[in-house]
């Protein structure tokens, strides 16, 4: 066997049409070729590329696979003149159980079928995790095997073998290639980066990673054909997330693997390091660094407006529709828009930002919203709601004076009915600004609020909008009035402005209703992102924000938040679609599964517990 062999490898994610199995094969036959015409030997579609990663209880159709497994034989059809190996993802039914597997073709054969065994938590649903091998199946017009094991000696080269997927390790392959559909958060790039490039150099190989990309569905996550080529503990190739061209190429030098032990203790130490913590940072969504933490605002904008952009597309949409309050959610959510429409090449003014003055609406808040929206270009609509708000609550019997619930939620609901009515008259998506912190306390008015056609911010706590803004506010600092005006929409007390003015001035300071955001949105870290006990929480908030919160204060509104967070989860079960884009999402598909009528008795025994020993 020589001792090095070249292998020019390659990873492409297809723009796809979700569940569309001939649009899909046409795109990857149109890359498969062009692929080859670069001189690329062995080529790494995306999980499931044939139909899309995330079709869910389709892929459980028989229709559905009988589809994919059709459209495999056409890739195969069409690419038997290229001499390169090509992995290919479908669903394929065998023997009653549907697998999630990755089609190994080669001039004109399928060389296996190889199902995926690192199943994530959706996939184990629906996929079955094969037992056994099966030889001489007729599937897709050939004959081939289905095997669990899944190394490849090349077919034009014995030198090279070739793994799929990263669980299985087999010290005798040279490339791993890795067709995946992970998500886009924050973060994730880097720790994709990171990972390979450890994997590479400890294993002294070849990873092809091939993500799902433009395509796929933003009804809970986005996905950004972020593809990388790792060769020996270097990023040698990478598409970076959302390009326009993600097909990645680099040739690379194969050798006899080696293990190193030293590489794999610094390995140990990496992670150990990333994930020992004790001391958690005050606002533990974003990196302590300044500079990543830039970069980490930077990110989560433009995951949020990739997929806004693709839900607009997708849902033929003419306009966004938005209302605006001057206030910070809204703020981002507009920034949003602006940016998903220049990345779909549509004119600003399809962005509607609709103010609703109503009985609590400052001048500083309403000037804001409508100068922000003329400075971004949008289309701005005022509708002062106070006369129908008042015939409302005269037609229902309220007084239209008492500041009751129902006086505050009429505003709500009343404001979310013009939206939704504006857009049916534009041909627009009503594009919701409530956010991640409102959501797990509760503070959304059902069925106002609470509701909107694609919901951009509602993975995104409050803390994390307040960031993010900031750093769009320096990045455009010098660019017309735009910094100025989010500067002042950043110094307004956080207001759902449903009460009268106190002489001109916000009445209702939320973080005086319900706490500070600083502290929930730590409590929110640490409860349903590190899945911590109460008592853990509480030592924790006390370790890193007790220079700022004494215990009691800590203490107090860590019992406002166990409160709200159990009695309003049914305002969670119903929420509209929107992107992850931080660690956590409480959406009822991909988030937070969640009995709307569970008890917080353990949760609260344990607090009086903790201000029994306090006192």
């Amino acid at each position: 066997m020589k001792a090095n062999v070249f292998l020019k490898v390659g990873a492409v994610s297809p723009r796809i049409k979700l569940a569309d199995v001939d649009y899909n094969v046409e795109a990857c036959i149109e890359e498969a070729k062009r692929a080859a015409d670069m001189g690329v030997q062995a080529l790494v579609f995306p999980r499931l590329t044939i139909t899309g990663a995330t079709c869910q209880d389709l892929f459980l159709h028989t229709s559905f696979c009988d589809a994919a497994e059709r459209g495999l034989e056409r890739f195969v059809d069409e690419t038997k003149e290229l001499d390169m190996i090509s992995f290919i993802g479908l669903p394929v039914e065998l023997n009653d159980e549907v697998y999630c597997c990755t089609a190994v073709v080669y001039m004109g054969n399928i060389l296996a079928l190889v199902p995926m065994l690192d199943l994530g938590l959706n996939e184990s649903e629906l996929f079955a995790i094969p037992t056994e091998e099966i030889e001489d199946i007729e599937f897709a017009g050939c004959v081939t095997d289905f095997i669990i094991e899944p190394v490849f000696t090349a077919p034009f080269n014995k030198s090279i073998k070739i793994e799929i997927g990263s669980d299985y390790v087999d010290k005798s392959s040279n490339v791993v290639v890795c067709p995946m559909a992970t998500a886009d958060v924050i973060g994730k790039r880097s720790e994709r980066i990171q990972r390979l490039t450890l994997a590479s150099g400890r294993d002294d190989r070849t990873y092809v990673y091939a993500n799902a990309g433009i395509g796929e569905s933003t009804t809970d996550y986005v996905y950004s054909a972020n593809n990388i080529i790792a060769h020996r503990g270097e990023i040698i190739a990478e598409a970076l997330p959302f390009a326009e061209d993600n097909l990645v190429v680099a040739e690379v030098k194969i050798a006899k693997p080696s293990y190193k032990e030293a590489y794999n203790e610094k390995i140990e130490a990496i992670l150990n390091d990333e994930y020992g913590f004790t001391t958690l940072p005050k606002n533990p969504f974003l990196p302590e660094d300044a500079n990543d933490e830039i970069v980490a605002c930077r990110e989560a904008l433009e995951i949020q407006a990739q997929a806004l952009a693709a839900r607009v597309q997708r849902a033929y949409a003419k306009t966004m529709v938005i209302g605006v309050s001057g206030g910070l959610d809204s703020t981002l959510a507009l920034l949003v828009c602006a940016r998903a429409a220049d990345i779909l090449g549509m004119d600003r003014k399809s962005i509607v930002g609709v103010t609703m003055p109503c009985f609590g609406t400052t001048k500083r808040t309403k000037s804001n919203a409508e100068k922000l929206c003329e400075e971004l270009g949008t289309t701005l609509r005022v509708v002062d709601i106070k006369a129908s708000v008042t015939q409302h609550l005269n037609d229902i019997g309220h007084d239209g004076e008492t500041p009751d619930v129902t006086f505050e939620n009429a505003q709500a609901r009343e404001r979310t009915q013009v939206i939704m009515d504006i857009s049916n008259m534009t041909g627009g998506l009503v594009v919701g600004t409530g956010d991640l912190s409102e959501l797990v306390l509760g503070w959304a008015t059902y069925n106002g609020d609470h509701m909107s056609m694609y919901a951009v911010n509602a993975s995104v706590p409050k803390t994390m909008i307040r960031r993010i803004t900031e750093v769009y506010s320096n990045d455009h600092r010098g660019e017309g009035e735009v910094s100025a005006i989010l500067d002042d929409i950043l110094a307004t007390p956080v207001s759902p402005e449903l009460l009268p003015p106190n002489d001109g001035e916000i009445a209702q300071c939320t973080e005086a209703l319900v706490g500070p955001y600083e502290l929930h949105d730590f409590f929110i870290y640490c409860i349903l992102g590190c899945k911590l006990s109460i008592r853990d929480t509480y030592e924790c908030a006390v370790e890193s924000l007790g220079d700022v919160y004494d215990k009691e204060t800590i203490l107090g509104w860590l019992r406002v938040f166990v409160r709200r967070f159990f009695s309003q989860q049914f305002k969670r079960s119903c929420l509209p679609d929107g992107p992850k884009v931080s660690c956590i999402s409480v959406s009822p598909r991909c988030g937070l599964h969640m009995p709307s009528d569970a008890s917080a008795a353990v949760w609260q025994k344990e607090l009086d517990e903790i201000e029994k020993e306090e006192k």
